[in-house]
């Protein structure tokens, strides 16, 4: 699952080293005013708080820091990018977690759910996939397409999928 995982954060690195800071902040209307820079954050927070979870046994993406320089800043989506594949290259096995999330817009509904590090980590992957998606939005209403492959945003299954029916 590590493998899987850096390959889609080297993916997102990628079209990070073509970006300007302005194409990285600028404000899609198609994505009602979203940037590519917030899709990014989201991404990366959402593994930080699996790897912290190795620690703590806890993960609650729910509390996530949120830092404003991962979104503005590409250096800085950079970096973090940098530090998570690092972390990934550690030998994690696979830990049993507990998750703990609020999954309703009623405050005071926390669940906790037995889970574990990979599992966690596949669900990050998942949800990086889902904003890529988004993030593949923003970068067509700025006419830059031409910095990612056709299967950027796509889950493996549906380019498994379109392999076997081009064939």
């Amino acid at each position: 699952m590590q493998i899987n995982c850096k390959e889609n954060l080297n993916e997102i690195k990628r079209v990070l080293l073509q970006l300007t800071n302005d194409q990285y902040t600028f404000q899609s209307t198609t994505l009602f005013g979203a940037t590519i820079g917030q899709h990014v954050r989201h991404i990366l927070e959402f593994y930080q708080s699996a790897l912290n979870g190795i620690k703590t046994k806890v993960i609650n993406y729910d509390n996530r820091e949120r830092n404003l320089l991962i979104e503005t800043d590409i250096d800085i989506a950079i970096q973090v990018i940098d530090e998570i594949y690092t972390k990934l290259n550690e030998d994690n096995c696979d830990t049993r977690i507990i998750l703990v999330g609020n999954f309703c817009a009623e405050e005071g509904n926390q669940n906790k759910i037995e889970t574990t590090f990979l599992r966690e980590l596949a669900y990050c992957l998942e949800h990086s996939i889902h904003h890529q998606a988004l993030i593949k939005v923003g970068l067509l209403e700025m006419k830059c397409l031409n910095y990612i492959d056709d299967t950027f945003g796509l889950a493996p299954a549906t380019v498994r999928y379109r392999k076997q029916c081009s064939q």
